[in-house]
């Protein structure tokens, strides 16, 4: 059995300063093998940097997921050339640059991290349940993992159950709060509808809360500024069996 970390959104200078001071020790302390952080929001203000990405690495990632700002920054394009990330393979063929799957040679055996955006409430990327259908007839190991980012729960419910029995896990990404419902779908799936992120805790998702609240309130534009205070990582531990690709536990973390 192998242990995988997966590590929901981190935002900003203060989630890539709470990686850095956590990660070592909770891969430590729990026997993880595999360590996936989504780190789309990681740069100062949104988007990724290779300052960013560099930061997640050194902090002990072994894959840097993304979503809707991958390409916020346009200076970060040739980030995605790198190995170790991956961004929502639905985006169209032709002009995009990077890899929507990354395989991860861990020596007796390997894994499959795949990324895909939704498009309900989000950018009208191509179809990610048939982008997913093309991406498992090339893939050649039971072990796969899914970061589906995603607005809508129900989107999210529905790729999991598509997918039940046909790849290791699928973890929800982008709204930033986790959720409570991680489980095991048909006795092989590891699921959660959101899981979380890295950063100010006492925020609206990083963002300062004042700031936040008046976007809202006035509908006038407003500069967010990432929040102060304690932060706090969210995240899921699976255990799955290497061999076959069926997850056998789900457990959701918290780290404060």
């Amino acid at each position: 059995m192998k242990r995988l970390l997966f590590i929901g959104d981190v935002v900003g200078r203060a989630g890539c300063e709470f990686l850095a001071d956590k990660l070592s020790g909770i891969k430590r302390d729990n026997n993880i093998d595999i360590t996936i952080v989504n780190g789309e929001n990681s740069a100062q203000g949104n988007g990724i940097t290779r300052g960013s990405a560099d930061a997640i690495i050194r902090a002990g990632a072994d894959i840097i997921t993304t979503g809707n700002h991958a390409f916020r920054r346009k200076e970060s394009m040739e980030l995605f050339d790198e190995d170790y990330i991956v961004r929502p393979a639905n985006y169209p063929e032709g002009g995009c640059v990077g890899s929507g799957v990354r395989i991860l040679d861990m020596g007796a055996y390997s894994v499959a991290v795949i990324n895909l955006m939704g498009t309900v409430y989000m950018d009208p990327l191509d179809n990610p349940f048939t982008k997913m259908d093309e991406l498992l007839e090339n893939i050649d190991t039971p072990n796969i993992f899914l970061d589906f980012h995603a607005e809508a729960t129900s989107e999210k419910k529905a790729m999991g159950h598509y997918l039940t029995g046909k790849v290791s896990g699928m973890f929800g990404t982008h709204t930033h709060v986790q959720t409570a419902d991680e489980c095991i779908l048909g006795g092989h799936t590891a699921y959660i509808t959101d899981v979380g992120m890295v950063g100010p805790e006492f925020s609206c998702l990083g963002v300062d809360t004042e700031s936040a609240v008046n976007r809202l309130r006035f509908r006038m534009p407003v500069k967010f500024q990432e929040a102060e205070g304690a932060s706090f990582l969210c995240g899921t531990i699976v255990e799955f069996n290497e061999k076959n690709g069926k997850s056998h536990k789900i457990n959701r973390i918290i780290v404060r």
